[in-house]
């Protein structure tokens, strides 16, 4: 049985989809990109800036859904250009402290509304 999981403090889904899909144990997360949802906008300044709302948005829908950082155990990353991964990673590393989930960082050519990062990721308990 599948559950869908919103958050009134992460963006809204502009497709259709969802924030995230419970099912069982496991928490599938849809890629989140830096929007702030209390403003309807993309934060403003550069990769650090981005990369710490998307991990705030994925924290807002794991803590909707009963999870936390700590049970991520996958987690895809999205950039817009790959000489942003060392910042990126560095912002990352802050919001998960143990228990690191295996991970993929792939360069693409272009991600929604001109965002530099996407992350998305799987949950269990």
């Amino acid at each position: 049985m599948k559950k869908i999981i919103n958050s009134e403090k992460a963006p809204k889904a502009v497709g259709p989809y969802n924030q995230a899909i419970q099912a069982g144990n496991m928490l599938f997360v849809s890629g989140q990109i830096p929007i702030d949802a209390a403003v309807g906008k993309v934060v403003e300044g550069g990769i650090k800036e981005q990369t710490h709302q998307v991990l705030k948005n994925i924290g807002y829908i794991l803590k909707e859904a009963g999870y936390d950082y700590s049970d991520v155990v996958k987690c895809t990353v999205f950039l817009d250009n790959m000489d942003n991964f060392i910042p990126m990673n560095d912002v990352y590393a802050e919001y998960f402290t143990e228990k690191e989930p295996a991970r993929a960082a792939f360069g693409v050519v272009r991600l929604p509304v001109g965002v530099m990062v996407e992350i998305e990721c799987i949950a269990v308990k």
